[in-house]
């Protein structure tokens, strides 16, 4: 069994200024946070992945930096911080960061040197172009809220590049001194002690922009100069990216074509998301199976980070027209549901009408694929979204923990919390909150606190092989199992509202006491595996044998 850290962890995100406030300004902080770690223990979460921490004008929920070697004084100070990674550390839990290095804030005292002066010593640090590019109005990130991504500066008299909002000014990765303090960023973070980064964007990171060629050249290489550097600095230091690519290009983002792992240690899976999403819509396991088969070998060491619901929208960018719009049809009908024509901005129990066993059918599906589970802040009491709010804010709402004034997030009046409680009848802190389910044993927190555990039993999830296990089945039923050194685990779940029972016989002559370890209700004895009844929108995890 492999003893990396990264591939047996539950990892769960979170805003500091959405968790807790414990100085009643409204923003939640960090000595919130650190009030807090023993829920996140309980849960079973044994990695904190941090959106971004750093001073900002916040004009981008923190992604536009104007400091990378600070924190946001909203939250704390580097006090503060050192002292929530003390705390985690006493509790098990590590802590990564947000590494937000392809742009920074146009307020960043590097931008304003830049286009002070031509002969400014950061000038270069970013994209330039003397005249406009013909690409100007290509690649936008965010369409809708973006018409290009050349911007002209009347005090550089030039034009500059921005992948994302014209206020997010890109840097230039062909500078050598860009790409050594991209380094020195990593370097000090890893020495206050964090277990390592999420980098955001990394595709746009390593893209060394030509003015009019969309196409730009990526520099792979400067990934594995990157890796080197930080295990040089911490060994078990990770690096955990998004790269929405194509799938042929993902492999060349864990390593080089040598086939040894020395890029990035995980990535997030956005393939089987989409496909996670159009199967649950669909009721039908087909693109999950697809998925499983069409995945690509991983060098040893390379891992996949599982999620349903991010940060951001969900994104179906990867999926035909007709498949988008089945999804949209079954979690988004409405347009303010939706998001730049490819995502829905809603949290997942409201995609799932507040329906509990789909709710545990959806988690326990993603909790028992290959690779690590991540999980949103929230998502673990059912929370709700606040469409009212703009964009991808609707699902950044304030952490529901009692139905205290305000959910118990913070005791400022209610104009001045950073967003707004969701309070709506159904999803609102006085009817969904961690306090009401902590005293019910039935709840969904206490569901997954006991899933978690579950899980972290089962290690061949994390560190194993994840196959499709191909036999007749139900409609809607899939089957899947785990394999390492330490045994083998397999699954059942139905996407589909109709019971069913499997024949799994096949298996039997592997098994030693096979018996079901999670379960969405009491079942028979696995016995000889050939009659197992599985209930709509069920799931049964089954321990088939265990090796010492």
């Amino acid at each position: 069994m492999s003893d990396r850290w990264y591939e047996k962890a539950v990892i769960y995100c979170l805003d500091i200024d959405t968790f807790v406030d414990s100085d009643g300004d409204g923003v939640g902080d960090i000595r919130g946070l650190i009030g807090r770690l023993d829920y996140l223990a309980r849960l079973g979460v044994t990695c904190l992945w941090l959106n971004p921490i750093h001073p900002t004008p916040n004009r981008d929920d923190g992604y536009d930096v104007e400091d990378f070697y600070n924190v946001d004084p909203r939250f704390g100070n580097l006090g503060d911080f050192a002292e929530l990674l003390h705390q985690a550390e006493n509790r098990g839990i590590k802590v990564i960061i947000d590494l937000v290095v392809n742009h920074t804030s146009d307020q960043h005292p590097w931008f304003q040197s830049a286009r002070s002066s031509p002969d400014s010593p950061y000038r270069d640090w970013y994209v330039w172009s003397d005249t406009q590019p013909p690409d100007r109005h290509q690649g936008m990130v965010f369409p809708g809220e973006q018409n290009e991504t050349w911007t002209y500066d009347r005090t550089a008299k030039q034009w500059y590049y921005h992948r994302f909002y014209k206020f997010q000014p890109d840097l230039n990765i062909k500078n050598p001194q860009v790409r050594e303090e991209i380094k020195k960023i990593c370097a000090f973070w890893l020495q206050l002690g964090v277990a390592g980064f999420r980098m955001d964007a990394v595709p746009f990171i390593i893209e060394e922009t030509e003015p009019g060629n969309p196409q730009s050249p990526k520099d792979l290489a400067f990934l594995t100069d990157l890796r080197q550097h930080i295990q040089w600095r911490k060994g078990d230091a990770v690096l955990l990216a998004e790269a929405n690519v194509e799938p042929d290009q993902l492999k060349e983002f864990f390593g080089d074509g040598g086939g040894s792992s020395n890029r990035i240690h995980m990535l997030f899976d956005f393939m089987l998301n989409g496909r996670l999403m159009l199967a649950l819509a669909r009721h039908d396991p087909e693109q999950i199976i697809d998925a499983l088969r069409d995945t690509p070998a991983l060098p040893d060491g390379g891992q996949w980070a599982t999620f349903l619901r991010n940060h951001d929208e969900v994104d179906l960018s990867r999926l035909t027209a007709e498949q988008r719009n089945d999804v949209f049809a079954q979690f988004g009908p409405d347009e303010d549901m939706q998001l730049y024509g490819r995502g829905i901005r809603r949290r997942l129990a409201p995609m799932l009408g507040g329906d509990r066993r789909r709710i545990e059918l959806a988690y326990a599906l993603q909790f028992s694929l290959r690779g690590t589970p991540v999980l949103r802040y929230g998502e673990e009491i059912g929370m709700g979204d606040d469409l009212t709010q703009k964009g991808r804010d609707a699902i950044r709402t304030p952490m529901q923990w009692s139905s205290l004034p305000n959910g118990g997030f913070s005791a400022a009046a209610p104009e001045d919390l950073v967003r707004p409680v969701v309070s709506d009848p159904k999803y609102g802190y006085e009817t969904v909150n961690v306090t009401l389910q902590r005293h019910d044993p039935s709840s969904l927190l206490s569901w997954f606190e006991r899933m978690i555990r579950t899980l972290r039993e089962a290690p061949e999830v994390g560190s194993g092989t994840c196959k499709h296990v191909d036999v007749p089945v139900p409609p809607g039923v899939l089957v899947h199992r785990a394999d390492d050194t330490t045994g083998t685990m397999v699954f059942i779940h139905n996407l589909g509202p109709d019971d069913g029972v499997v024949d799994l016989s096949s298996l039997e002559p592997e098994a030693q006491f096979p018996n079901d370890i999670l379960a969405d209700r009491e079942y028979p004895d696995p016995g000889k595996l050939d009659a197992l009844p599985i209930a709509g929108y069920g799931y049964r995890w089954i321990r088939l044998c265990r090796k010492p």
